[in-house]
């Protein structure tokens, strides 16, 4: 047993004895279907404290030779599974944190600048495996997947290999090509071609970005990909589910609402709502709901994207703190943060890095929560965008003002976010104006879910703001004319019975017409009570 060979289970044990410990237990049997299997090769990739370094250390628990973790098991579900037992503490495990591996490396470096990373990586766990199987390991040995080789070569002993932060080199030195190609010969040689697939029993890696996509030279294009975009079997595993979460907050007496408000917002087919573990472990160890998002070392990142200069990136932005969601394609992206194209590429790293949340079935972008808004809002505030700030700060009185029914208040507000947009936002339709009005109910969010072109009675309503659970707003119906006038955006609203889409709400609903006259440049409003 060692760092890096057959660990014990330490890490594990300190984290199950918290109590804010969410049973995730179960991921291994998924992992466990994997042994024996063609291609037992899983890679997992989700934000920074979404649960990486849980799940790694977890499995290392449960397979390493170098414990015994019967009794740790022993009260989870996973205990309850056919073949708990079968595969408990079976198996050679070598566990490497590349993120700490890296960080040692660089210290060595300072004091011997012939230090190579890759090569230390390598020479820490060739010197464990050497203590442990001293007749076959040589002072010479230098290659980790060729030493492995021969240990199962001479012996028949397989190997599960875990590694957590895989891409840390990429994001780490993103402009040493050097390095990174090194770094990906030695995962070649760990994962892919005939002497591995003797050697290696299961292989489980973690890290933010999905697998680069190097064309034919990938290391890992044969790795079972588990990502934001597409979590698959790992749903559940991603987060902390609507269930999990309702049990914390009873369990600790915490508002579940609440905890809604601040921290809902991804969500995956079959799985539901998911939400970040590190924001609602923090919520409730402090007693305080807030932001704890920023506190991640990838902020100062979110304001370098965000500023990148795309076309159409600066709307996309705009448009989702309005609330909306905006297609995007995410396959144009080469999983790096180096290779941008266009303003996809960049949305779809927001993705990964979970500063956004990705609808797989509407292949539809936006912000998730009210916790990720507020980090948003921070970045733009800090990189100098003064007319989307201008518009954000005056939204809540233009929400206040259209609960009030005050309607020239609230043609006078949207008429000075036009205004104030006028050179950062295309506006020459009902499409863009759309996107201003959406910008102007910002503070709606905290509230609401924005529907754009929500099928109602006999067409499509421009805007709905439903009322979140936690909300008891009234529900608004915005109907948005060009040209036109506003008693006609109202009367359409009535005459297709848009109010028939909301048969499922109960509650008051007010109708919203805005108008906008091109030739005066002047927004009208009227606003009407639903007759229900």
């Amino acid at each position: 047993m060692g760092i890096y060979l057959n660990p014990r289970n330490e890490q594990f044990a300190a984290s199950v004895n918290s109590e804010l410990y969410v049973d995730k237990t179960e991921l291994i049997k998924y992992t466990n279907s994997r042994i024996g299997k063609d291609r037992p090769l899983i890679c997992s990739s989700r934000p920074r404290r979404f649960g990486k370094t849980m799940a790694v250390t977890m499995l290392a628990a449960y397979y390493s030779k170098g414990c015994n973790s019967e009794k740790l098991f022993a009260d989870f579900k996973i205990s309850q599974n056919e073949h708990f037992k079968e595969h408990l503490n079976q198996y050679n495990v070598i566990f490497l944190d590349i993120q700490w591996m890296y960080g040692n490396a660089l210290a060595e470096m300072k004091r011997n600048a012939s230090i190579k990373i890759v090569s230390y990586i390598q020479e820490q766990v060739i010197a464990e495996l050497k203590k442990e199987y001293a007749e076959y390991v040589q002072e010479a040995d230098s290659s980790l997947p060729s030493v492995l080789a021969k240990i199962n070569s001479l012996t028949k002993e397989q190997f599960i290999i875990i590694i957590d932060e895989w891409d840390c080199l990429f994001r780490e030195d993103k402009n040493n090509e050097s390095l990174q190609k090194e770094y990906i010969n030695l995962l070649r040689g760990l994962f892919k071609g005939t002497p591995s697939g003797a050697f290696l029993k299961l292989a489980y890696i973690t890290g933010i970005l999905p697998i680069k996509k190097y064309g034919t030279q990938s290391a890992l294009n044969n790795f079972r990909e588990h990502t934001m975009v597409s979590p698959r079997q790992m749903a559940e595993y991603a987060g902390f589910t609507e269930s999990e979460v309702k049990t914390l907050c009873s369990e600790h007496n915490m508002s579940f609402e609440e905890m809604q408000r601040w921290y809902d917002g991804y969500f995956f087919e079959g799985t539901g709502h998911v939400y970040s573990p590190n924001s609602v472990i923090e919520a409730i160890d402090s007693r305080e709901f807030g932001n704890y998002w920023s506190r991640t070392e990838t902020y100062e990142s979110l304001m370098m994207y965000i500023s990148m200069n795309f076309d159409g990136l600066r709307q996309l932005i705009v448009n989702m703190l309005g609330g909306q969601r905006c297609c995007i394609d995410v396959e144009s992206f080469q999983n790096d943060i180096t290779s941008f194209h266009s303003a996809d590429d960049v949305i779809t790293l927001l993705i990964h890095m979970g500063y956004l949340a990705y609808d797989n079935k509407t292949k539809e972008v936006f912000i998730p929560n009210e916790e990720v808004r507020s980090v948003f809002i921070r970045a733009v505030k800090n990189d100098g965008w003064d007319e989307v700030m201008k518009a954000v700060n005056d939204s809540e009185k233009l929400l206040k003002a259209t609960l009030a029914m005050d309607e020239s208040t609230v043609a006078q507000m949207i008429q000075e976010v036009h205004m104030q947009n006028a050179s950062s936002l295309v506006y020459n339709n009902e499409i863009s104006l759309s996107s201003v009005i959406a910008l102007a109910y910002y503070s709606a969010c905290k509230d609401y879910t924005l529907i754009r072109e929500m099928p109602s009675g006999n067409g499509f309503s421009d805007m709905v703001f439903l009322p979140k659970r936690t909300s008891s707003k009234p529900a608004l119906i915005l109907e948005l004319k060009w040209n036109k006038t506003a008693e006609g955006a109202v009367s359409q609203i009535k005459d297709k019975k848009y109010v028939s889409a909301l048969k499922d709400y109960k509650g008051n609903i007010l109708l919203v017409g805005i108008s906008y006259e091109k030739k005066n440049r002047e927004h009208r409003c009227r606003i009407e009570k639903a007759e229900i």
